[in-house]
């Protein structure tokens, strides 16, 4: 993993897209400090990955499913299934 300044990372912006697919993630530095990560993304899924992981609006979602699962509003594995199979396939009605 490489660090950058800012100004460097600017300057050769290119150089280090490239060096990101080769070598990996490149902290981007500004006064020293980290501020940002130059990261690139391996296939589309990767990128949905990254993405959805920075996400305010997907980790609120995400919280407010892990409360409502420890408050035992969530659905056991044969029935998290049983719904998948319903939803799919056109000739079970839905209950």
């Amino acid at each position: 993993m490489k660090i950058a300044s800012i100004a460097e990372v600017k300057a050769k912006l290119s150089a280090y897209v490239e060096s990101s697919q080769t070598e990996g993630p490149i902290i981007i530095t500004r006064n020293g400090r980290p501020v940002a990560v130059l990261i690139a993304p391996r296939d589309e899924d990767d990128l949905e990955d990254l993405v959805l992981a920075r996400s305010p609006r997907f980790l609120a979602r995400i919280a407010r499913a892990r409360r409502s699962i420890r408050q035992g509003k969530g659905l056991t594995e044969s029935e998290f299934w049983a719904t998948v199979e319903e939803r799919t396939d056109p000739t079970k009605s839905r209950k």
